[in-house]
């Protein structure tokens, strides 16, 4: 089982004359693998095609040159920035016996010149290092990326792709508005069941039909809503299912739990769940900077002042709670939650949208410890269970 503070710094002490060290600067057609190798002076550096296998003979072939130079390799750490291959690479390193490690891109101090050279080189040179200071169990060298099974990624398909849709829909409703706005029309509703077959009685202000190409544009967007809706219902309905037939599985169990909480719907509890609340967290401030909830400070002398929100955490996450936080406050007037909102911005002109963020974050943290620990938040009101 992972250990709550290992992705800081390395718990396994690091053995420089039995460990081969690799890191890899992954682009869509090629890779740059840089390694440290025991017993060889040069540090080598190679250019590979996009291809696993290529890239675990090589990392054997570097085993060989040590072990002939009389060291004997007993551990081969792995480690590459977190980015558009996603962790299918970590997982399928491990699987053969190689530690493989995600680094979290924006854990690595760079250099603060206006104008730095940046090439994948210096990249390979610059992850070596960081690499190499979370291997000897120095903090802050950089952050690694819990890597998800493959199950767990599969989880979150489903709400992503509804948060998608969702988008395209409004896309597609707004661009059927902008047309008829531009040719004088107001007032017609492009979502209503029966709108297709008003658009032929639709006319101008001079009094003229809808030209044939703008009509043509709008029943096929019109189509094209119609097949999104249908995708939105089928990932709802899937989920639905996936509930009933395995209610005592450990995520489903969380938002059977957090969709019974008033304001709280199977949607954004699904979304909650997968996305933050099933994670490994260390404690709640660290639910709170995943979300990317959290301040950022600007403190030098005596100056003091506050950039806002830091935003380096889950965006699905911070504005799922931000929205939820809105409703929140008209599904629970009692809470405690709720009456802390209240006394802070009654009087205080101005302070509902920054205090909102507060509110959300003390709401996250406020769920992370019910599906967590069991802690019902004071003054919240459930659905009868189903």
């Amino acid at each position: 089982m992972q250990k709550l503070n290992d992705l800081s710094r390395s718990l396994t002490a690091l053995e420089p004359d039995g460990t081969l060290i690799a890191v890899i600067e992954m682009s869509l057609s090629s890779w740059l693998v840089a390694g440290i190798v025991p017993g060889i002076e040069r540090q080598p550096l190679k250019k590979l095609a996009v291809d696993e296998s290529a890239l675990l003979k090589l990392l054997h072939r570097w085993r060989e040159e040590a072990e002939k130079a009389g060291r004997r390799i007993e551990r081969i750490a792995v480690a590459f920035e977190a980015g558009r291959d996603g962790f299918w690479l970590a997982r399928w390193l491990k699987a053969r016996g190689i530690e493989a490690y995600v680094i979290h891109a924006s854990s690595v101090a760079v250099s603060r010149e206006h104008r730095r050279a940046k090439t994948d080189r210096l990249d390979t040179e610059l992850l070596k290092r960081s690499f190499l200071g979370w291997l000897r169990g120095e903090r802050d060298h950089c952050k690694m990326v819990e890597i998800p099974t493959m199950k767990d990624e599969d989880a979150k398909r489903p709400n992503r792709e509804h948060d998608s849709l969702i988008g395209e829909r409004s896309r597609i409703v707004n661009r059927m508005k902008a047309a008829l706005v531009r040719l004088g029309i107001r007032g017609f509703n492009p979502k209503l069941k029966r709108a297709s077959t008003r658009l032929d009685g639709l006319r101008t202000p001079e009094g003229e039909p809808i030209p044939p190409n703008a009509l043509a544009e709008l029943r096929r967007d019109m189509e094209r809503r119609r097949l999104v809706n249908n995708q939105i219902r089928q990932i709802e309905e899937e989920r639905l299912k996936r509930i009933e037939q395995a209610p005592c599985d450990g995520p489903h169990v969380m938002v059977r739990l957090l969709a019974r909480v008033m304001g709280v719907g199977i949607e954004t509890a699904d979304m909650l769940v997968h996305e933050v609340l099933s994670r490994n967290m260390r404690d709640q401030r660290a639910v709170a900077r995943y979300a990317g909830l959290t301040g950022s400070p600007d403190e030098s002398g005596r100056k003091r002042r506050e950039k806002g929100l830091a935003r380096s955490g889950n965006t699905r996450v911070r504005r799922g709670m931000i929205q939820l936080a809105w409703r929140f406050l008209l599904h629970q007037k009692n809470s405690a939650l709720t009456k802390w909102f209240r006394s802070r911005t009654e009087n205080a002109r101005g302070t509902r949208k920054p205090m909102i963020v507060a509110l959300a974050r003390k709401l996250l943290i406020a769920l992370w410890r019910l599906v967590r620990e069991g802690i019902v938040p004071d003054g919240v009101v459930f659905r009868a269970a189903q």
